[in-house]
């Protein structure tokens, strides 16, 4: 019977075409298991919001654009698409710009307790939003079961994040790229307000924010989803990012756990990573549990503040530092930091030999060793 079931849904399937804003409209509101919106290339007007589109696991809804090489653009608008309680859904190929508030919004329509879920957001470039205050250039607030893959976001607002996930759970942000500037941006992605099991993979960060990835953060209780747990984030992986740049490529704030392995870090202007509390509210677990292991730090000491920054109310003891390689560019012969706790097996004044730091290509050259290879007993 399911079997007879799925292979009716199939059937189903529809593809529409749009090529107008009006068209778009008609079809978001028609959209049924199965669905796929093909939309053509040009200006489409931005402000769109649909609420309760809902596909099915062997039949998504999938909003695209119908040719790839010339990605239709969603321009303008308070929100360029903001999507409201969903589930099974896919956009993919598109071009979001120039929203004032967030580029897209996917939320859980305030039911705290029903996520929205399943979502992809696949191949699309989201910039210029804002540009000033707290403007996101993707905000996900009570999503679960989520994939961002292979996204550009450049320029969001200037106290605001490339990606802001806000009681997220189950979810991957994959093989995406962020460029903003150090100085302003609060961060590329941040995972706060009860976010936990989310994954950043294979990114890249150029000068994306003063916190290039905000493990945690600061949330008001009344925006935790589903409610306070007593963490802004937990179990959060980082791994095999490349950073550019950014205050700190890294802040543990207010997280219960958070692991950031086998990154590259080039030339972070303050420090390598933060360790801080900034949700004081009763019964929040101090920022405990990371682990930063594996990593390539390259810095200039002239421009490096401190390697670790350690704010009050933290608990950097419980933290894990090891097999990291440090190497200062300008002072080769000091290059082993000061940090907050022993670290095992760490590396210290090995050059690393990339393919070309100077156009920004900090790929390892494959002829030369790794300096993680060098590896040190604990000592």
């Amino acid at each position: 019977m399911m079997r007879m079931l799925l292979s009716l849904i199939t059937c189903l399937a529809v593809e529409v075409d749009v090529a107008d804003d009006a068209q778009l409209r008609k079809a978001l509101a028609e959209a049924r298991p199965g669905t796929t919106i093909r939309i053509a290339p040009g200006r489409y007007a931005g402000g769109g919001f649909v609420r309760e589109l809902r596909g099915e696991p062997n039949a998504p809804i999938l909003i695209r654009g119908a040719d790839p090489k010339r990605p239709p653009v969603i321009q303008g608008g308070t929100f360029g698409l903001q999507l409201s309680r969903v589930a099974h859904v896919e956009l993919r190929d598109l071009i979001v710009a120039g929203a004032s508030d967030n580029g897209i919004n996917i939320d859980d329509g305030g039911e705290l307790e029903t996520p929205s879920h399943h979502v992809v957001l696949r191949n699309l470039t989201i910039r210029d939003i804002g540009p000033e205050g707290n403007h996101d250039g993707v905000k996900l607030s009570g999503l679960a079961d989520f994939r961002v893959e292979g996204c550009t976001l450049e320029r969001w607002g200037a106290n605001g994040s490339g990606i802001d996930m806000v009681g997220c759970r189950r979810g991957e942000v994959v093989d995406s790229t962020f460029r903003h500037g150090d100085e302003v941006g609060s961060s590329g992605v941040q995972m706060k307000g009860g976010t936990r099991d989310v994954a950043v993979r294979r990114c890249r960060f150029e000068h994306a924010g003063q916190r290039a990835v905000n493990l945690g953060g600061s949330t008001g209780l009344p925006f935790f989803r589903p409610k306070p747990e007593g963490f802004e984030g937990k179990d959060l992986l980082v791994e095999d990012c490349t950073f550019v740049g950014s205050a700190s490529p890294v802040a543990f704030v207010g997280v219960d756990g958070a692991t950031v392995r086998r990154n590259t870090l080039y030339r972070p202007r303050y420090w390598a990573f933060r360790i801080l509390q900034e949700n004081r509210s009763p019964g929040f677990v101090l920022s405990r549990g990371g682990k930063f292991v594996d990593n390539l730090i390259v810095y200039r000491s002239d421009e490096l503040r401190t390697a670790v920054n350690v704010g009050s109310g933290a608990a950097p003891e419980t933290f894990t530092l090891a097999g990291n390689a440090w190497y200062a560019l300008d002072d080769p012969a000091h290059s082993r930091p000061k940090l907050p706790v022993p670290e095992a097996g760490g590396v210290y004044g090995v050059e690393p030999h990339f393919v070309d730091a100077a156009k920004g290509d900090l790929r390892l050259d494959p002829k030369l060793p790794d300096p993680r290879a060098s590896r040190r007993p604990a000592e």
